[in-house]
Order: C-alpha cells, then structure tokens, then sequence
C-alpha cells in the first residue's frame, strides 16, 4: 500500500499533463469548376507483410544524439539531476543506483547495479541519453517532459554511481 503512495502521484502528474493541441478543423475546399471526367484510380498497392512500418517520426532519432555529453556540469545541475532522479528514477533504480529499489520485486524486474562500472562501460553518453529519453521496456521515457540539458545532467549522474 505504501508503495501505491510512491508510484501514484507521478502517474496521476503525468495523466494530468498537457496533451499537443489537436489539429485545427479542415477547412472546406472551395468548389470545384466542372473538371474533366476523371479516370479511374490504379488499384491501391499494399506494402509487402515482411516490410516494417516506418520508425515513429516524433522520436529523437539516435543518429541526432551525439557520443558525447555536450553538458559541464555544475553543482546546482548535479542537484537538480539528482532530484529529478529520486522522483522518477529511485523508485527502481534505489536511491544510489544500485539496483534495489522499491518497485523492482513487485514489478518483477531484474535491474543492473549502475555502481558497478562494468555496468554501463560499453555504453556512450549518448546511448544513455537515448534510453533516457526514449525508455525502454517497463521503463517510461522522460521524453519532452524534461529539457535535453536535464537529461544530458542525467546522465552525467548515472556515470557519477559507479565513481563512488
């Protein structure tokens, strides 16, 4: 029950965040002159079953992420970071990254301790930041939610865990 005090309130803030705006009506087009008699269509061609739908175009393309954090950070940054990651991250990750928080056995999860360095040596700055913003799996994206420098500040966190 303690556990629902912790993971209600975020998912109510985002329930109750703005959504886009829907698009504007379509305006009616203005009447047409008597036009030449139209032929018929070709038949509409269907993509072949083994062909994927195209990536989902809102996303942040990985390519566009750079290998490296572009972001200095500072000691108000740091601890912005780092509360942003009590809030949204501690809950899974544990306080101090090591894997053990609240969520992960009544999630069924099996998370990575981000304090051992061989945890996150084979990733770039990058990649993390990705996963951050994207998500992955049972994890929600912090996507436009948050600004790219919170999240590049994010990162810089992360790789801090394993340092201690």
């Amino acid at each position: 029950m303690l556990k629902l005090l912790f993971v209600l309130p975020p998912l109510l803030f985002l329930a109750l965040l703005p959504q886009e705006p829907a698009a504007p009506p379509a305006q009616a087009a203005p009447p047409a002159q008597a036009a030449p008699p139209a032929q018929a269509a070709p038949p509409a061609q269907t993509a072949p079953p083994d062909q994927a739908a195209p990536p989902d175009q809102t996303a942040t393309p990985a390519a566009a992420v750079p290998a490296n954090n572009p972001v200095k950070p500072t000691p108000e940054s740091q601890a912005h970071a780092l509360a942003t990651f009590k809030i949204d991250c501690a809950m899974c990750h544990g306080d101090n990254g090591n894997g053990k928080g609240d969520l992960v056995s009544d999630m069924g999860l099996s998370m990575k301790d981000l304090r051992d360095p061989d945890t996150l040596k084979d990733k770039t700055d990058g990649d993390i930041y990705t996963l951050i913003h994207d998500g992955k799996g049972k994890m929600p994206p912090e996507g436009d939610r948050v600004k790219p420098d919170d999240v590049w500040n994010l990162v810089i966190l992360v790789r801090s865990f394993a340092k201690k």
